[in-house]
C-alpha cells in the first residue's frame, strides 16, 4: 500500500481529532504546515496554506483558548464548538485525502465519518468533563480542563504534523477510550 496515502490519512485523522480539543489550533498549524510546504493539500483547498488563513486561525485560536478560561463562559463555548468542531475535523480529514486517487463522494464521506466523528467525540468528552468539573468545583476547576485540553490539542497537532501515524495510532486509541466511557456513563453499564 501507498505509504504517501497512510501518512496523508493518518494525518488528516489525527489532526481533525484535535479539533475536539480545540476547533483552530489544529487548523492553524494545518495552515502552517501547508504554508511552509511541510504538508501537501488538495486541489481546491490551496486556501488554508496561505497567510490570510494563517493569520485567521492564529487569531481565532487566541480567542478560543481565552474564552476557555472564563468560568462558565467555556460551558457555551462547549456547546458551539461541538458542531464546529465536527465540521472543521472533516474538512481537515477531506482535505489531505488525495483528490486523484479518490472519488470526491468518497473522499468527503470518509472525512466526515473518521474526521468528524473523531473530532465529535473527543469534544462530548472534554464537554462532560467540563460539566463535571463545573459541577463539583463550581467552575473553579475549569482552567485546569483547559490547559489540559490545549497542551493536547497543541501537542496533538504538532505530532500529527511530524508522527502522523503515531499520533492517529494514539488519537483514534482517545477516542476509542471516551467512546467506551461515554457508553457507560450514558447507559450505566459497568
Amino acid at each position: 500500500m501507498n505509504t504517501t496515502l497512510i501518512t496523508s490519512i493518518a494525518m488528516g485523522i489525527a489532526l481533525s481529532a484535535c479539533c475536539g480539543f480545540r476547533v483552530f489550533i489544529p487548523l492553524l498549524a494545518a495552515s502552517i504546515g501547508a504554508y511552509f510546504k511541510w504538508i501537501p493539500v488538495n486541489a481546491g483547498m490551496e486556501w488554508l496554506g496561505t497567510l490570510p488563513a494563517i493569520i485567521s486561525f492564529a487569531t481565532a485560536a487566541i480567542l478560543e483558548i481565552a474564552g476557555y478560561y472564563i468560568a462558565f463562559v467555556d460551558n457555551i463555548l462547549d456547546t458551539l464548538a461541538t458542531p464546529l468542531a465536527m465540521v472543521a475535523g472533516s474538512v481537515v480529514a477531506a482535505s489531505f485525502l488525495p483528490t486523484g486517487e479518490w472519488d470526491p463522494l468518497l473522499r468527503w464521506t470518509l472525512g466526515i465519518i473518521a474526521g468528524g466523528g473523531a473530532a465529535g467525540t473527543i469534544q462530548l468528552g472534554t464537554g462532560f468533563l467540563r460539566l463535571f468539573s463545573t459541577k463539583t468545583t463550581a467552575g473553579t476547576g475549569n482552567a485546569v480542563v483547559a490547559t489540559g485540553e490545549n497542551l493536547a490539542a497543541i501537542t496533538g497537532s504538532a505530532g500529527s504534523l511530524a508522527f502522523p501515524v503515531i499520533a492517529a495510532i494514539l488519537i483514534l486509541a482517545l477516542v476509542l477510550y471516551i467512546f467506551y466511557r461515554l457508553t457507560i456513563k450514558l447507559f450505566g453499564q459497568n
